[in-house]
C-alpha cells in the first residue's frame, strides 16, 4: 500500500469513527437518560429550576401553540420517528420531566466515560442536550417545535446559561485524573491531549473552565501555515472533515429539500451587497466532530470588512434528515438557519476579492465567538487564529467569488453505502488553489 493510500484509509476510518451512531452508543444514551430520570424522581418536589428554565416553562404554559408542539413531540417520540425505527431511550412523559431534565444537563459539565470492555461507550455521555433531544427533533411536533420562534428564543436562553456555567472555574469539577475524569490518562488519549498547549504547573493543567479545555489550544508546529508567501494557497480555516464542494451557488434555493442547495439569501441574512458579490460563487463546507480542534483560522492574507453573529435555530433539522445523532445529514440545512458568524475579509490578492469565513454551531451550545481584535479594518494574516466555537459539534463554510478558485484540493463526501468519505481537512493546510496561479 502507497503512503497516500495509507493517509486515505486512516482518513476515511477517522470519519466513520467520528460520525458513527452505533446501536451501542444509543443504548449508552438509553442507560443515561434512565439515571437521570431515576435522580431526579429522588429529588423533593421543590426542584430549583434555573431562571432559564423557568421562562421556558412560562413559555410552554402561556403560549398554546408552543405547549402543544412540545406536548405532541414528547408523545410521538414514545413511538416511531423518521429513523424507520422504534423509539428505544427512556420515555420523559410529561413536560415538567423534560424540564427537570434540562435543567438537571445544565447545571452540570459533562463527565468523562471510558470502558475498558466496549470502545462504544467512551465518550458516550459527551452531548448530553443532543442525547436528550435527538428522538424528539426526529418527529413532525418536534420539527415544528425546534423551529417555533419563541421556543427557540427560550432554549438558546436555556444554552446561554449552560454556557455561562461552562465559562466559570465550577465547571473544572470534571477536569480532573479521576474515573471519569477528562485529565484522567484514557480521558487525555480520547481527547490527544499531548497535541494541545497545557501548563502542568497550574491545577487542571492550566484549563480554567470546561469551555477553555474545550476549545483548547493546538500546538503550532502541528499546524503549520502551507506557503505562508504564497498568496494563491488558500488555507484551511479549520479541522474537520470535507461535507460538500458546492459550485454556481444561487441568490436564492429550497435550502430544506433533499438535494442540500445552498441559498446565498439565507447564509447571509439577507445582506443584498454581499449576496450579489457572491452570487454563481463557490463553497466548501467542511464537519467539526466534538473532540476535532474547535478554533478557526484565516485562510487568507487580507482586511476584515465585516464581522457579526446571526442568531438562529438551535436544534433544528431539515424534514428529509434520516441519520441520528450528528445530524449531517442537515449540514447544508443547517448553514441558512443556525446561529452563525459572517466573517468577510478582503484579500491582499485582487483574484480571490473578499471571502466569507462562516462558522456555524449544530449542537449543543456551539456559540461562535470571534477574537477581540476582529474588528472592522483589521489586517489579518493567512492561518493567524480569528475565533472559536463553546461546547459542541460545529460545521464551517468557506465562501468565494465567482472565479476566485482555481480547484479545491480536497474531496467532497460521496457518501458510498451511508458512509462519509470526504477528505479529512487540517486548520492551515492548503484547501484550495486561487486562479491567476
Amino acid at each position: 500500500m502507497t503512503s497516500q493510500q495509507e493517509i486515505n484509509k486512516s482518513n476515511l476510518e477517522t470519519i466513520k469513527y467520528r460520525l458513527a451512531y452505533t446501536e451501542k452508543q444509543r443504548k449508552c444514551t438509553n442507560i443515561w437518560l434512565g439515571e437521570i430520570l431515576k435522580e431526579l424522581e429522588s429529588v423533593p418536589e421543590a426542584l430549583e429550576w434555573q431562571p432559564s428554565v423557568k421562562k421556558m416553562a412560562e413559555l410552554i404554559e402561556t403560549d398554546g401553540v408552543v405547549r402543544m408542539y412540545v406536548t405532541q413531540m414528547l408523545e410521538e417520540s414514545h413511538g416511531k420517528t423518521r429513523f424507520d425505527q422504534e423509539s428505544k431511550l427512556n420515555k420523559i412523559t410529561s413536560i415538567d420531566q423534560l424540564l427537570n431534565a434540562v435543567n438537571y444537563i445544565i447545571t452540570r459539565a459533562p463527565i468523562f466515560v471510558y470502558d475498558p470492555q466496549d470502545p462504544d461507550v467512551t465518550g458516550a455521555y459527551t452531548f448530553p442536550m443532543s442525547s436528550l433531544f435527538t428522538e424528539m427533533m426526529a418527529t413532525d411536533a418536534g420539527e415544528s417545535a425546534f423551529r417555533n420562534a419563541a421556543f427557540n428564543d427560550a432554549l438558546t436562553g436555556v444554552l446561554q446559561a449552560w454556557c455561562d456555567y461552562l465559562d466559570s472555574d465550577s465547571s473544572t469539577s470534571v477536569l480532573n485524573e479521576g474515573k471519569n475524569g477528562w485529565l484522567s490518562p484514557e480521558g487525555q488519549k480520547y481527547t490527544d491531549l499531548q497535541n494541545f498547549v497545557t501548563d502542568p504547573s497550574k491545577p487542571h493543567l492550566g484549563f480554567t473552565s470546561y469551555n477553555d479545555f474545550f476549545h483548547r489550544e493546538i500546538k503550532p508546529e502541528l499546524r503549520p501555515v502551507a506557503a505562508p508567501e504564497d498568496t494563491k494557497v488558500i488555507v484551511s480555516p479549520n479541522d474537520g472533515s470535507v461535507y460538500q464542494i458546492v459550485n454556481n451557488i444561487q441568490q436564492s434555493t429550497d435550502f430544506w429539500a433533499k438535494g442540500q442547495t445552498y441559498s446565498l439569501i439565507n447564509i447571509l441574512n439577507n445582506d443584498r451587497e454581499f449576496v450579489e458579490y457572491f452570487d454563481g460563487g463557490d463553497m466548501v463546507q467542511t464537519f467539526l466532530s466534538g473532540n476535532d480542534y474547535h478554533r478557526f483560522h484565516s485562510p487568507i492574507d487580507g482586511t476584515v470588512v465585516k464581522a457579526e453573529v446571526v442568531q438562529g435555530l438551535t436544534f433544528s433539522q431539515r424534514s428529509s434528515e434520516r441519520e441520528p445523532g450528528a445530524g449531517t445529514e442537515s449540514l447544508g440545512y443547517d448553514a441558512a438557519v443556525n446561529t452563525r458568524g459572517l466573517l468577510y475579509i478582503q484579500s491582499d490578492d485582487k483574484t480571490i476579492g473578499t471571502v466569507c469565513v462562516i462558522p456555524i454551531g449544530i449542537t449543543e451550545i456551539s456559540s461562535v465567538r470571534y477574537g477581540d481584535h476582529i474588528k472592522e479594518g483589521y489586517r489579518v494574516k493567512k492561518g493567524e487564529e480569528v475565533g472559536y466555537f463553546s461546547y459542541g459539534g460545529s460545521t464551517l463554510c468557506l465562501l468565494f467569488a465567482p472565479g476566485a478558485v482555481k480547484n479545491f484540493v480536497v474531496q467532497p463526501d460521496s457518501r458510498v453505502k451511508g458512509e462519509q468519505t470526504g477528505s479529512v481537512v487540517r486548520v492551515n493546510a492548503q484547501i484550495a488553489t486561487a486562479n491567476g496561479s
